[in-house]
């Protein structure tokens, strides 16, 4: 879950309770008739597991429960579940105390962040990851660590089963944790759900179910419900025997939403190298950051208003105000027409501003918003000066709906970190690379490589942009003008697709039409998957 900057104690604690649903069916999963099972609720809030224990009279030979928050913890123990012992203590010290081992350990760890972790838990954790031999980043958010000690402290044989965000699935800082995972366990089960299962909180959630049985094989599978009713239908008998190989080499667990052929396809594509990537034929960075774009991007009735015409440059800053696949001139000049933010104010130091009333009154009214506290502004030597002012050659659209799209700045526009900037490689044609990404080979690299939010947004960052892979050929540049006119027209991308996969990857690199056939169902599959979750 993301945490608000101010932060309430529920968010500090990372505590979001599970449903009983879900929690009955971890149990039954995890218990599968075992009597004797160790079982280990490494963060037990009020109880929800202990209940379920106790509701369904699963018998064993013994529960311990730890809970940090006091008042949680003593909640759990007026459940009086037998053989059960509630510790009051912070989950990373047990692990790293601890020489009991445990056949089943269950749960919903806490979402922290790095940052709000006390001193100690920091320390703690990096102790687990170095038993681990894993390389701890301060990105890594509690439930990483949450899975990674829990799995040190399973049996020679063992399960868990936990309730986690959807970005262990693709986001980088979880990278290490899949890696490990894949190695560690034998059998990976992941369950999604169509119909969030918090529905406060736009998180998409996941059930991680992993066995360990010291068997040579490492398999996986994922199987998406409706919603958490499902769950009562499941038959156990699918997660007894997950069916696809673990890509030991994949970053990403999105592979696994698709079938084994089109699993082997992609793997095939990588494997080879014949197709290489984006990165390859551009250098792709973050925009600009101002740190604060409501000030320092603005209409042009602002900039008429304060007489900034000196410090306001050619901007564009969000995906509605690309019309298509190159940004011209005149569509900055339409953009500007209907008073939107199409000016980016790159002041220089107040000593320069010779005698300028108008940006000395914006600037003093930005002082009066509070803008020049922020963090972003407030590190710099004088607030008002925005640094890292480059235009790039083209742009790659950071958050996206449809498809995400990569564009040539044929304006020389700004653009703040809503976009990114893309700077074409030496003996790279342009307009054959951007024409060389409308294809559904690159399309489908975008939803793999990219991460999901909540209302079916898809975001890619500058390393995850410049893993697509990309077919490049210089002669795909004659295709620029009809994509272009067929984006402009609000032609469907899938229109969009028919022409070009045909010269991009069949004449250009042998595709068969069998291949374009996988390569488009993979690009819907998964991009129908994300736009199901934006709507109502």
């Amino acid at each position: 879950m993301q945490l608000i900057k101010e932060a309430t104690q529920e968010k500090l604690r990372g505590g979001f309770y599970t449903p009983q649903g879900i929690a009955s069916f971890i149990l039954k999963w995890g218990f599968n008739g075992n009597k004797k099972n160790d079982v280990l609720e490494p963060s037990c809030g009020d109880g929800v597991f202990l209940e379920e224990i106790k509701n369904g009279n699963f018998q064993y030979n013994s529960v311990t429960a730890i809970e940090l928050d006091e008042v949680e913890a003593k909640k759990s123990e007026q459940i009086r579940l037998s053989n059960t012992k509630i510790i009051n203590s912070d989950f990373h010290r047990f692990c790293t105390e601890t020489n009991k081992r445990f056949d089943l350990i269950i749960g919903n760890p806490p979402y922290i962040r790095y940052q709000y972790f006390e001193k100690e838990q920091q320390i703690l954790a990096g102790k687990i990851f170095d038993k681990a031999e894993l390389k701890y980043s301060k990105l890594t958010n509690a439930w990483v660590s949450f899975v990674v000690g829990s799995s040190l402290i399973l049996k020679e044989t063992g399960k868990i089963g936990f309730v986690l965000p959807a970005e262990i699935l693709q986001v980088s800082y979880a990278q290490v944790l899949r890696n490990f995972l894949a190695h560690f366990y034998n059998k990976i089960n992941i369950i999604s759900f169509k119909k969030l299962v918090f529905p406060n909180i736009q998180q998409e959630v996941v059930l991680l179910l992993c066995e360990k049985n010291n068997s040579e094989s490492h398999l996986i599978e994922h199987l998406e419900l409706e919603d958490i009713n499902s769950l009562k239908k499941l038959d156990f008998d699918k997660l007894k025997s997950p069916k696809k190989k673990i890509d030991f080499k994949s970053n990403k667990w999105t592979f696994y939403f698709l079938e084994q052929k089109e699993i082997d396809f992609l793997e095939e594509l990588q494997t080879n190298s014949k197709i290489q990537k984006l990165g390859d034929f551009a250098k792709v960075e973050v925009g600009i950051t101002t740190g604060a774009n409501p000030f320092f991007t603005v209409p042009f009735s602002t900039v008429k208003e304060y007489n900034l015409e000196k410090f306001a440059k050619p901007l564009v800053g969000r995906s509605v105000q690309v019309p298509s696949v190159v940004f011209t001139k005149e569509d900055w000049e339409e953009n500007k027409k209907i008073d939107t933010r199409t000016h980016l104010l790159t002041f220089p130091q107040l000593s320069e501003l010779n005698g300028n009333v108008g940006a000395k009154e914006y600037i003093a009214s930005g002082e009066e918003q509070g803008i020049h506290k922020g963090y972003k502004c407030r590190i710099r030597d004088e607030w008002q000066i925005v640094p890292s002012l480059r235009i790039s050659e083209a742009l790659f659209i950071r958050r996206n709906n449809l498809f995400p799209k990569l564009i040539i700045n044929e304006a020389q526009a700004f653009t703040t970190d809503t976009m990114h900037r893309v700077t074409i490689k030496p003996n790279v044609n342009i307009e054959s690379l951007t024409a060389s990404y409308y294809n559904s080979l690159s399309l489908a690299f975008s939803e793999i490589c990219g991460r999901s939010h909540g209302g079916g947004v898809l975001e890619l960052m500058p390393n995850e942009a410049e893993e697509i892979l990309l077919p490049y050929n210089e002669n795909n540049s004659e295709l620029l003008q009809e994509i272009d006119e067929m984006v402009r027209a609000k032609r469907s991308i899938s229109e969009v697709l028919e022409l070009t996969n045909k010269k991009i990857l069949k004449d250009n690199f042998g595709f068969s039409s069998k291949d374009i056939s996988i390569a488009n169902r993979i690009w819907k599959k998964l991009s129908e998957r994300r736009l199901k979750r934006g709507r109502k």
